[in-house]
């Protein structure tokens, strides 16, 4: 159905409703460019301060998969007033402005309405000069995938509703989703990227389609060189796999060859939802090599080599 919806195109707009960036991108008339995002989503942890945090995390990401640097931001807020106590949702705020506040921007204002789900997020502003705007429409065969968190965010977040997820498991997904993609945004400022997407909702396979289908490219991916969360894999044996991780296996299953040795459990656990996931950059093989020694020597989670682009 959202096929049938047309947008106008514009002179200013770069990178728009169209595309399937993580951003859009308008030409000010100094000739810099804004880079605007938005993104909101119910509580994927018990604890209101951290699930500030992780909201805010996520909605920065955008702006840092497209090499801009964010300036400020405005809060969405779903909350429900009459079932939940005030300084709930205060605590809530407080961990997305503390976030903010590590990523060097203000929080200035925002909009809540009366919801029966608390939801949060941002609506986040940046900039990026012309020459180092990154997009997912520059791969190329020969390029070498990094990914820059581990994955399995959302079997996690699925066995803490549940209430079985281990005191570790919670405690290093926390972590991974709090975790800024500013480093990976700095370090991609020093080498270069032929493209770069966050992975997020879709999971790994699905952003990385994206990413193929707009540069007309395809990729393979080394199951074995992929990094998970600590429990992931016993959870998924034991049924812990959210709907969206189910849903994304079957929209890229008619797009994706997978080897005979590849189990079910396996494509789902490539393409499990990711909340607060990494960056997914596609780049040279040189300068893949110095992302990694840069990257690596100062991130707590290490990036990895999952895969390469390849000829359509």
């Amino acid at each position: 159905m959202l096929g049938n919806l047309h947008s106008a195109p514009h002179e200013r707009v770069i990178v728009g409703y169209n595309g399937q960036d993580d951003a859009a991108v308008i030409r000010l008339d100094d000739g810099r460019l804004l880079v605007q995002t938005v993104d909101f989503f119910t509580p994927v942890v018990d604890d209101p301060y951290l699930f500030g945090q992780i909201a805010a995390a996520n909605s920065l990401s955008d702006i840092y998969a497209m090499g801009a640097k964010p300036l400020f931001a405005l809060n969405i807020v779903a909350f429900p007033v009459n079932d939940l106590p005030k300084s709930m949702l205060t605590t809530i705020l407080q961990g997305g402005t503390d976030k903010a506040r590590e990523a060097g921007i203000p929080i200035v204002g925002g909009h809540s309405v009366d919801d029966k789900e608390p939801k949060y997020g941002l609506v986040v502003t940046g900039e990026v000069e012309p020459k180092r705007l990154v997009t997912n429409t520059g791969a190329q065969p020969g390029d070498l995938l990094v990914l820059t968190k581990p994955l399995g965010t959302g079997i996690i977040a699925t066995a803490i509703k549940r209430d079985i997820a281990s005191e570790n498991a919670v405690q290093v997904a926390v972590d991974s989703m709090t975790t800024l993609n500013k480093l990976a945004a700095d370090v991609m400022t020093e080498v270069e990227v032929h493209a770069a997407t966050d992975v997020t909702g879709f999971g790994l396979l699905g952003h990385l389609l994206e990413l193929c289908r707009t540069s007309h490219v395809s990729a393979a991916v080394d199951f074995s060189a992929l990094v998970f969360l600590p429990d992931v894999l016993e959870l998924a044996k034991e049924g812990v796999i959210p709907g969206g991780t189910r849903r994304n296996l079957t929209f890229v299953q008619a797009h994706t060859q997978f080897e005979p040795e590849i189990t079910l459990l396996q494509e789902l656990l490539i393409c499990d939802a990711q909340t607060s996931g990494g960056l997914l950059l596609a780049l040279p093989p040189d300068s893949a090599k110095i992302f990694l020694e840069k990257f690596n020597n100062r991130s707590k989670f290490p990036a990895v080599i999952v895969g390469k682009i390849i000829e359509p």
